[in-house]
């Protein structure tokens, strides 16, 4: 079995005012019984997308670790291809606040879903005493 990102036929593309933008098509393997784009894949791609669009920016040599989700599932997508759209709301020290919105750009641009992220800078601080926070030293 490989990685489940392989069911994804999906591509980075540009938008204007937008910080990362990924398409995805409907393709049967990510459909549910319904025909729509299932719900667990959507959100998958939603952190996707919002976990990339962080890491474009400087994160100072920390990963960023998906801290909170919220995902408002508005209609389905049935149509295809989704696009993905992310957008920083804040970026501080430690942690990150992006939402992303997607719609179904085949159905009008319908929106399917909106979502809203936190993401915390995990590792060490760049320039930070390794030892400042054990009390080492």
């Amino acid at each position: 079995p490989g990685h489940a990102f392989e069911a994804f036929d999906w591509r980075v593309v540009t938008e204007d005012g937008a910080d990362w933008v990924m398409e995805m098509e409907i393709t049967p393997r990510v459909v549910n019984s319904s025909g729509a784009l299932q719900g667990g894949l959507l959100a998958t791609l939603i952190d996707s997308v919002a976990g990339f669009c962080v890491m474009q920016g400087d994160v100072a040599g920390r990963r960023p670790v998906t801290s909170e989700m919220q995902i408002s599932f508005l209609a389905g997508a049935r149509v295809g291809p989704v696009r993905a759209a992310a957008h920083i709301l804040r970026r501080g020290r430690r942690s990150v606040v992006v939402r992303v919105d997607v719609r179904d750009v085949g159905a009008d641009d319908l929106l399917v879903a909106a979502g809203t992220l936190r993401f915390a800078l995990a590792g060490p601080d760049v320039g930070a005493d390794p030892d400042a926070s054990t009390g080492a030293g």
